[in-house]
């Protein structure tokens, strides 16, 4: 009976933080760090305030354990990219492109939660996470095709990789006000976010080849 309940229990507080952390997200989304109540944090988890301090001390602890929840889903969605299994540079950039919009579309918030970072902390926070780590794969798909005569050269390569970025977030990030200016469109619908895939997939591959 003790060796069930122990993995069990590891279940649960698995559990229990994963609710945590989303409400968390919700909230720190809405109100950033200096705004966000510890109170409406454990209410939407279904929580007391001392099972959050249990597990992650104060509240600037679980601001932190927040920021970096996505840091190491994208790093797990890089690590298991590999360059290797693609015939051309098209192919593999293509497969980036689609991943970024897959997981921006699954985390629509998220967008919102970094510009609270920004507005309120001036990315202090925000620079603890490995993000050279994760964009270093895109590097190299890029200075791949650049040495393979397939992309053309570029005088600054993490200049053209926040092009590439921007071209694909932001329309995650503009949603709230682009819905009111295209109200019957919904930019989430499966239909509209292949087409978003395929347009900046298309843009940024005719950018990038050489003329």
């Amino acid at each position: 009976m003790n060796d069930a309940s122990g993995p069990r229990q590891q279940r649960d507080a698995a559990a229990t933080q994963q609710k945590i952390l989303d409400s968390a997200e919700a909230e720190f989304s809405r109100h950033g760090l200096k705004g966000a109540r510890v109170g409406a944090i454990a209410k939407g988890a279904g929580v007391t305030t001392a099972m959050i301090h249990y597990y992650f001390a104060n509240k600037e602890g679980l601001y932190r354990a927040v920021l970096q929840r996505p840091v190491a889903q994208v790093q797990d969605l890089i690590n298991d990219f590999d360059l290797a299994k693609y015939d051309s540079v098209e192919a593999a950039m293509t497969r980036l492109i689609e991943l970024m919009v897959t997981y921006e579309s699954a985390h629509p918030q998220r967008q919102m939660l970094w510009f609270q970072e920004a507005n309120q902390n001036g990315g202090e926070y925000f620079k603890e996470g490995n993000w050279p780590g994760i964009y270093e794969q895109m590097l190299v798909v890029l200075d791949r095709g650049i040495r393979e005569g397939v992309f053309r050269p570029v005088e600054d390569r993490l200049l053209t990789l926040l092009h590439i970025i921007g071209l694909v977030i932001f329309y995650f990030t503009v949603h709230e006000n682009w819905k009111h200016v295209m109200p019957n469109v919904d930019r989430f619908s499966p239909e509209e976010i292949q087409k978003h895939t395929q347009a900046a997939t298309t843009f940024v591959l005719q950018g990038l080849k050489q003329m």
